[in-house]
């Protein structure tokens, strides 16, 4: 007979996300179990966090942990121009206090993924790693679990009070439901690579991060990590990348460096390591973020392109917000669909805020220099979205960036099932 386990709350994935909604949950009291398809360490993109990851990060725990790492500490972002043109760098303990929330972390996801697991662990969470969840379990159309296949091959049964899909990128959930949505504009295309001994700028800007133009509103991301190790990608349209029919990562990649004279400098003394890696269609929705037993959590609710690192932030954010709702459903006996409504009202809005600045940056008629330049008091807004402070009413900055560009209308996705 197929084993039954039985928890109160299933969470499917160990990342960011799954990890600090497990650690949230176990803390207080209630018994959690994970289920990740990988065994840990394992590899993942997605290195850099904002300032406003610092708030998700306190709730855990885990900030002791973090200023005692090794990972290389980022005070700031750069903006170069293809002729090699950097601006100044934007220090974000011009706005906000430096020990705290001004001093972010460039960090290599497979240890950082580690210590957020080991986290939830001494938090009180079991995890079960290599496990492949095969489908949701259905009573009366609400979900009470998953079947899963350990590393082994041995089928079981976990029965849940509730269930939370932390899958990431691989939208579990979403993808079986015919849930997933892309964005009408933001079709994106990535290859990255990693480099060891390449240049990188001197003292508190060491571990800035770096975001290089090429043509086509395409850019690179330069990202210095510890140990001599630079994440470095190009972000583009995909008809761009692929011109003259080139598909091949690596000879993209070289390619693009030609087209930014700061990434070829910075290059130019460095050793590629590793594989070239690429994935497409960067910024997808779920059509739903909550269902009768089931609650979506970070990438599995939405993945937003990547120019400006909020992917972890959002994923901390939702999964500590998700521990919080699903607390006091467990408290009060409401976990119905509707109960959610809050939880996914507040990542909608933070998801939509850091999309217009994502539209905007994309726009080839808007630059963040002219807005500022018209309007000297939106430099201090923009620091906030950019640094994820997103739950904010920013339409005085919308209304400005309107004149120089046609901002998207709102999607709508991500509200739960009953209440959408």
């Amino acid at each position: 007979m197929t084993e039954i386990l039985e928890t109160e709350v299933l969470i499917i994935g160990a990342g960011p996300s799954g990890c600090s909604a497990a650690s949230i949950l176990a803390e207080k009291g209630h018994r959690v179990l994970i289920l990740e398809r990988d065994v840990f360490p394992r590899y993942r993109v997605g290195e850099s966090l904002i300032p406003f990851t610092y708030q998700p990060l306190e709730r855990i725990g885990m900030i002791p942990k973090m200023k005692a790492s090794h990972f290389m500490k980022k005070y700031s972002v750069c903006f170069v121009q293809p002729d090699g043109r950097a601006s100044d760098p934007f220090y974000f303990f011009t706005r906000y206090d430096r020990d705290t929330v001004a001093q972010s972390w460039q960090v290599l996801r497979s240890d950082f993924d580690v210590m957020m697991r080991d986290n939830a662990i001494e938090k009180g969470a079991s995890v079960h790693e290599g496990v492949e969840v095969k489908e949701l379990v259905y009573e009366e159309g609400r979900v009470t679990g998953a079947r899963a296949v350990d590393r082994d091959g041995k089928p079981f049964e976990v029965r849940a009070t509730i269930t939370l899909d932390c899958s990431g990128k691989e939208a579990f959930s979403s993808n079986r439901q015919a849930w997933r949505v892309g964005d009408p504009y933001l079709n994106k295309v990535a290859v990255w690579t990693y480099y060891e001994g390449a240049k990188r700028e001197a003292g508190i800007d060491e571990g800035a991060t770096t975001v290089a133009f090429v043509p086509e509103k395409g850019w690179f991301w330069y990202i210095p990590q510890h140990g001599d190790r630079v994440s470095v990608g190009v972000v583009a349209e995909g008809k761009y990348l692929t011109r003259e029919g080139v598909k091949d990562p690596k000879v993209i990649f070289d390619r693009e460096i030609e087209n930014n004279r700061w990434i070829a400098d910075h290059l130019s003394c460095g050793r590629q390591v590793g594989e070239y890696y690429l994935t497409s269609e960067y910024s997808r929705y779920s059509k739903y973020g909550a269902a009768p037993g089931l609650l979506l959590v970070g990438d599995a609710f939405a993945f937003l392109d990547p120019v400006f690192s909020s992917g972890i932030m959002l994923a901390l954010k939702s999964g500590v917000m998700a521990g919080d709702y699903v607390h006091e459903g467990l408290q009060t006996g409401d976990l119905s669909p509707a109960h959610f409504t809050g939880y996914s009202e507040s990542l909608r809005e933070g998801i939509e805020n850091m999309r217009k600045l994502v539209y905007a940056f994309y726009d080839p008629h808007f630059s963040f220099r002219d807005l500022i330049k018209r309007y000297p008091e939106t430099a201090d807004e923009l620091t906030d979205c950019l640094s994820g402070d997103v739950n904010r009413d920013f339409s005085s900055l919308w209304s400005k960036i309107g004149e120089f560009v046609t901002l998207p209308e709102e999607l709508p996705y991500g509200m739960p099932m009953q209440a959408a």
